[in-house]
């Protein structure tokens, strides 16, 4: 019974690590559709449009990180 109990355990175990993995996926595909988003938004505005908000050019794919995944 002993051996059931420890096959069992390991099996809850697999299963929770398999469902957490599958969470933190989606939430990293749920982050990078946010930077793509992002990214082609700022994209598509102009340079006087991007002055307005502060930016560059060079500056858009940092803004689009910060907005994805947040100051790191």
């Amino acid at each position: 019974m002993a051996a059931l109990n420890q096959i069992n355990a390991q099996s809850t175990f697999a299963v929770s690590g398999i469902a957490q993995m599958i969470q933190n996926a989606r939430v990293r595909f749920a982050q990078y559709r946010v930077y793509r988003e992002t990214l082609n938004e700022l994209n598509a505005l102009s340079g006087r449009e991007l002055a307005d908000l502060g930016l560059n050019r060079s500056m858009l794919k940092r803004a689009a990180l910060d907005a994805a995944y947040g100051k790191q």
